[in-house]
């Protein structure tokens, strides 16, 4: 059902956890299914430097959720953009067709950590 590579990230995932004083924070949810991530950011330069998450979710959000802040890390800002639920899938080797909603809150998730990010910057 799940590919070695979820299950890797659900098992061990990466930057688990929530960066002090962030740049940017995107929270997003799925009131269907009761997932919710929230992404923390810190960036110099305009390159993602420092990234983490936190996710109330089964085990395909947690692991959405490890693969993008893998995935954006030591990107510029309008590359972290470009990355996509179908990316985050496709970095995991696919998704059951049921789960592919959580690929949509980590995009989302990220998406919205950057938006905070970029409105800070010009307030």
């Amino acid at each position: 059902m799940y590919s070695e590579k979820v299950m890797d990230h659900f098992t061990n995932p990466r930057n688990v956890g929530e960066i002090e004083n962030p740049d940017g924070v995107g929270q997003v949810g799925n009131p269907s299914c009761g997932d919710i991530m929230k992404i923390t950011l810190r960036v110099e330069d305009n390159v993602i430097k420092d990234i983490k998450f936190k996710t109330f979710g089964c085990g395909a959000a947690v692991a959405t959720s490890s693969m993008v802040t893998e995935m954006a890390m030591g990107k510029t800002i309008e590359e972290a953009l470009q990355i996509t639920n179908k990316s985050v899938a496709e970095a995991l080797e696919g998704l059951p067709p049921a789960k592919m909603h959580c690929s949509n809150l980590a995009a989302d998730a990220l998406k919205a950590a950057i938006e905070d990010y970029l409105k800070k910057q010009n307030a």
